[in-house]
Parts: structure tokens; sequence; C-alpha cells
């Protein structure tokens, strides 16, 4: 079974599984480009495969504070790559969605924290009795570490976040004045398109395959509707229409195939 791991082999493929070059498929080659690239946006939209869950820092600068909101544009690599990684790793320009902001505050910086006085006294005497018998035990330890944490998200909870891919601004509900300083670092949770050019199985992908022939089918059918009922030589006619309604019913099918089995599963906010 051959692998595909580019444009004009998937396209050569749709046409071969159309019946080409036994018949001639009435599409031009730009429509077949133009219907793989709408193929490629529904598999990154919809497709778990078609997308990564990645992290990226970011610096605060003045202008993020003035202007009240991130460009995601500016984003550099995903999950901290570098050097010839870095050429390859998605960037702020291929985000799909953006999930949250992780916390940020002062943290455990403060000596006078009560987290960084547990960590500093009890995190070495956990059951060991260290630190002059001081040791609350692992089942008390994690208790007081989750009352602390309900306490955080009461008192310093994660922001809110608003991001429109149209736009390429993610809003974060807060004073920018107040809140962030300039050189604060921000850890933003983000899912990111994979580039079929980079990452090649993508071409292979079974249902990939099946909707581009289906869209390129279509475009056969658009194409020669114009000449439906056209007498042939031999007895034969046009069927244009009915070549675009059969591939309109398999198209269906396929998307109706992604929102049930590939889609991601919608995040449910509560509270």
């Amino acid at each position: 079974m051959a692998t595909l791991s580019s444009r004009d082999q998937i396209v050569d493929y749709a046409f071969r599984r159309l019946g080409d070059p036994v018949i001639e498929i009435n599409v031009d080659r730009q429509q077949a480009e133009e219907r793989l690239d709408d193929a490629l946006q529904l598999f990154t939209e919809r497709h778990f495969d078609g997308v990564e869950r990645g992290l990226f820092t970011y610096q605060v600068t003045q202008s993020d504070i003035d202007n009240g909101f991130v460009d995601i544009d500016g984003l550099g690599a995903v999950n901290g790559a570098s050097g010839a990684t870095a050429s390859t790793a998605p960037t702020g320009k291929d985000v799909v969605s953006v999930i949250k902001v992780h916390r940020f505050g002062d943290g455990t910086t403060n000596m006078f924290d009560v987290r960084y006085q547990m960590a500093l006294n009890d995190y070495f005497g956990i059951n060991r009795n260290l630190f002059m018998g001081t040791g609350q035990g692992l089942a008390s330890y994690s208790s007081t570490k989750r009352y602390i944490s309900m306490i955080q998200d009461m008192f310093e909870p994660e922001k809110m976040v608003r991001f429109n891919k149209v736009t390429n601004r993610l809003h974060i509900d807060m004073d920018w004045s107040e809140d962030v300083t300039v050189g604060k670092f921000l850890v933003i949770e983000a899912y990111v398109a994979l580039n079929p050019e980079i990452f090649t199985e993508i071409y292979n992908d079974i249902l990939l395959k099946k909707y581009f022939t289906a869209l390129v089918k279509r475009q056969w059918g658009a194409n020669l509707s114009k000449f439906d009922n056209v007498a042939l030589p031999g007895g034969a006619s046009m069927r244009g229409g009915e070549i675009f309604r059969e591939a309109q019913e398999e198209i269906d099918k396929l998307e109706e195939e992604v929102r049930l089995t590939y889609e991601l599963p919608i995040d449910f906010m509560t509270g």
C-alpha cells in the first residue's frame, strides 16, 4: 500500500480513485488544489490529529499593557523549542484556540508565604518525623495543600481569557496596569495547527483521503452539471447532477463521522 506524503501524491490518489486515467476527470488541477485546502482546513479545525496541545512562554511588554491584550502572532515556538527544532515547531501564528493562561503571581518566592514555609519545613519530613518531629504525614500534608489551593482559588483565581482567531488577540480579564508588570512571563496553553508540509503523515490519514476525494468528486459533478442530459455519441448522456448529489451525500456522512468520532470534546466550565 502506497503511503502518501505530499500534496501532489494525495491529488493524484484522489483522481485515480475516481477513475483516472481510465475515465477523464473533468476537474482542473487548481480546483483540486483548492479542494485540498478545504479538506485540510476541516482536518485542522475538527480532527484531533490536526492539532497539538502546547505551552507558550511570553514576556509581557509595555505595549501589551497599553493595549490590554497579547498579540498571539508574536508568540515564539511552542513548548520552548529552540535551535533546529524551533524552525519546524508551531508558533503563535498556528494557534487555533487558547485554553487558558496559567496562574501567575508571587507564588512561593515570598519567604513568608505559607506554601514556601511548608515546602521548606515539611517536604523532606513527610512520614519521617524530621525537623524535631514536625512531620505531618502524607495524608495531612496533602489535605493542607488542597486547603491552601482552595484559598488561592478564592483570593487569587486563574484569569479568564477571551480569544478569537480572526483578531489573534488574547484578552485576559484583569487590570493590566496592576496585575502584571513589564518583563513578567505568562504561560499560555493553546491548541496549535500542525503543518502538513512538515508533518507529512497528515496526507496519509484515511479520513482526509476520503473527504478530499469526495470534494473533488463534487467539483467534478459541479463542472459537468451544466451539460446535464446532453447526448453523447453512442447514446450515453452527461450525469453531472447525479455525480454532484452522490458526492454531497458522501461529504455529509464524512462530516458527521468527524463530529461523532474525531472531533475533540467540548471543554465544559462549571462553577
